[in-house]
Order: C-alpha cells, then sequence, then structure tokens
C-alpha cells in the first residue's frame, strides 16, 4: 500500500482529529504495550483486538478511522508510524506488540513479526498447537525495521501480528474462539516475559 502521507505531521495538516481519526493511550505501567496503528475502519477490528490483549493489565493504544470512506488514507507505513502519542507510549514499554489486519478475506491465518525472537518463535509454535495456520510474513509485512514501531519499545525488540481479514471475521462473530485466540497470544506475551526478566532484563514497569 503506497501511504496518502509521509508522516504524522503531514496526516494532521490535512485530517481533523476526532472527525477522521482518533488516538487513544492507556498506561497501565506495564512492561508491554498492545498497539494497533490502524485501527477503526483503517483496518477494521484490529483495535478491538488490541484492546482485548491488553485486558486490565497490559498498556493500550490504537489510532483509529474514523471517515465514512477513504479511510485507508490514514494509513501510515509501520516504520513512519510517528505519531507522538504512540512514540511516547512505546518508549515507557520494554516491548511492544502490534496488531495489524492482514486483506485475505478467503483464509484464516496469522503473520507473526518483529525483531523479538523469543515472542515470534513462541507464538508460533503456540498457534500451530492450537491449530491456528501461521505464516511467514510476506515481504513488507515482517517487522524488521528497528524504526518500526513495534520495536521502538525500550528493550528495541517487539512483535508484529498480521492477522488475516477471514480471522478476524471469525474472532468478532466468535466468542469463544476469540477468547481462545486472546489467552493464547497473552500466554506467550507473559511467559516470554518472565523468562527475559528471569535472564538478567531489568523490568521497568511493573503490572
Amino acid at each position: 500500500m503506497i501511504d496518502t502521507y509521509q508522516d504524522f505531521r503531514e496526516l494532521e495538516a490535512h485530517e481533523r482529529e476526532g472527525e477522521d481519526w482518533t488516538r487513544e493511550y492507556v498506561n497501565r505501567g506495564s512492561n508491554i504495550l498492545v498497539l494497533a496503528p490502524h485501527g477503526g475502519w483503517i483496518e477494521p477490528f484490529t483495535a478491538e483486538l488490541a484492546g482485548a490483549i491488553a485486558g486490565n493489565d497490559l498498556s493500550f493504544y490504537a489510532f483509529q478511522g474514523l471517515k465514512r470512506r477513504e479511510n485507508k488514507s490514514l494509513h501510515l507505513t509501520s516504520h513512519r508510524f510517528d505519531e507522538p502519542l504512540a512514540l511516547g507510549a512505546a518508549a515507557a514499554a520494554l516491548w511492544v506488540l502490534t496488531v495489524h489486519g492482514e486483506r485475505d478475506s478467503s483464509r484464516e491465518f496469522v503473520m507473526v513479526g518483529g525483531l523479538w525472537d523469543q515472542f515470534r518463535t513462541g507464538l508460533v509454535e503456540a498457534l500451530e498447537g492450537a491449530g491456528i495456520t501461521a505464516l511467514d510474513p510476506r515481504e513488507g509485512l515482517g517487522g524488521m525495521n528497528p524504526k518500526n514501531i513495534c520495536n521502538r519499545g525500550s528493550s528495541g525488540v517487539g512483535g508484529q501480528l498480521e492477522i488475516s481479514e477471514g480471522l478476524r471475521k471469525t474472532l468478532r462473530r466468535d466468542q469463544k474462539k476469540l477468547l481462545s485466540f486472546v489467552e493464547l497470544v497473552r500466554g506467550v506475551l507473559f511467559e516470554v516475559e518472565s523468562q527475559m526478566l528471569a535472564g538478567g532484563l531489568r523490568e521497568r514497569r511493573s503490572r
């Protein structure tokens, strides 16, 4: 996708906050921030999934498109997603997990990316164990750029989920599957967090 705007400053100059887009940040003082940079009508049901994964204990951020049409114009590629509130939220956490919407509506799968190797490996194993297809990210969706918002936590590494439209539709209509998916992701997040802190990484925030 070719972005309409090159950075947030340019977007903000042309689009109206509260009418075309909105942003939300809930700082729960956690090591992990769950972030949806393309929520609302940009990539539907990603902000809701991020909020569910964050629950009541992880910090949460969402940028959401509110326009009646052409919400894709609000899309900022992740390595250029420089909305100030989001950058501050990321810097306040050790790790950032971003939730994105992949466009395939005919299949159900998750692409797991980001520079957080331990999380990426653990989640792929957990997804496959639960019977959910985990695919290697295609070019441009790997989340490997250090400037990607998922890697902007103080640890310098994070995770990125690209969830197909087909799977998002299923999760939206099936509460039981939604809860299972959320519990699976949260379980891996907490397990890897615990392992890394036990391995000597200093905890900056406490839940």
